[in-house]
């Protein structure tokens, strides 16, 4: 990136929030805080109204916006392809919104971009996995709200998915995408605790007028690396056959050891997963073409699993 590509996106940057540190805007651009302070001194001769507070941060001045900025092809080709792989992920709350904060910014592409957006699309497509049904839907969009509103929430919770239905008042902290669903990640008052729900597990829900105070330090990213790291993680050593590697590295979702190809053409890798339940029933659905070498008890467990599937069709 030039420097004056960089000068306009740090005036952006500033302008997307209330207050920022140097540190920060240092982080973003992968440059060094003295570098930052230089590029700040450059706007503000510029004329650009730059306010610093000591020990807070930078902004700027209140009423200060640039003119609308101009899409290159490269980014208007990445937003289109951000909203289609956020269509995979999103409920109708989010997709309706979503579609039409795109529509705004197509509105103002010029007409030769215009153009190449109407290709890209008739060209490319985006399938993560199948569409749920109708009555599976969870609508995203209010709990998102009750996040930003510090908003309790009353759940029914299917917890483990055992058909074992709670009731909880949960103060809501973020919401994550990962393993195939959305998860909330909230202080449940019934156990006293962060805990993790995911969305498809939730029978009914209400956000409530009641407010909630406090967590002001979490951070729902080292929650769930903690929460994770709790867990028992037997490394399993794993020989998959050539015919089902490129849905194995599509579908894992745990860590690994580096692929290592054996002579007769399998792969071996050490896995990491924290659900040792999650990793057996992913491993049976790969078939023969999926080994366990290592260790013993987990493949006596795989064992076990195969001969209780084939009494079930005996």
């Amino acid at each position: 990136m030039n420097r004056i590509d960089r000068l306009t996106g740090m005036i952006l940057l500033l302008q997307s929030h209330r207050v920022i540190t140097a540190e920060q805007i240092a982080e973003h651009y992968e440059m060094s805080v003295r570098t930052v302070y230089r590029d700040l001194a450059a706007l503000g001769e510029a004329g650009v109204p730059i306010v610093a507070e000591a020990g807070v941060g930078y902004s700027l001045m209140r009423g200060y916006h640039m003119p609308p900025v101009m899409f290159t092809e490269h980014e208007a080709s990445a937003l289109f392809m951000s909203g289609e792989v956020t269509e995979q992920v999103a409920d109708d709350s989010l997709r309706g919104a979503l579609r039409s904060a795109l529509l705004k910014i197509r509105a103002v592409l010029p007409k030769e971009r215009q153009d190449q957006l109407n290709r890209l699309k008739n060209a490319v497509g985006v399938w993560l996995s199948s569409p749920r049904k109708d009555e599976e839907q969870r609508s995203i969009m209010p709990l998102q709200h009750a996040v930003i509103q510090r908003r309790c929430v009353s759940l029914a919770y299917n917890a483990g998915g055992r058909g074992d239905i709670t009731s909880r008042t949960v103060e809501p902290l973020g919401m994550m995408f990962y393993a195939r669903e959305w998860h909330l990640i909230a202080y449940c008052r019934l156990r006293s605790e962060f805990r993790d729900f995911r969305l498809d597990r939730i029978v009914r829900w209400e956000v409530l007028t009641e407010g909630f105070q406090g967590h002001e330090g979490f951070s729902v990213k080292t929650f769930l690396a903690e929460n994770l790291d709790a867990h028992e993680i037997v490394p399993t050593t794993v020989l998959f056959g050539p015919a089902i590697m490129d849905r194995v590295r599509r579908e894992m979702p745990c860590t690994c050891a580096p692929e290592q190809v054996q002579p007769d053409g399998r792969t071996r890798i050490e896995l990491l997963a924290w659900s040792q339940e999650w990793l057996i029933g992913w491993l049976m659905s790969l078939g023969p073409q999926a080994v366990v070498e290592h260790p013993p008890a987990m493949r006596q467990r795989m064992r076990e699993a195969a001969l209780q599937m084939a009494a079930l069709h005996a």
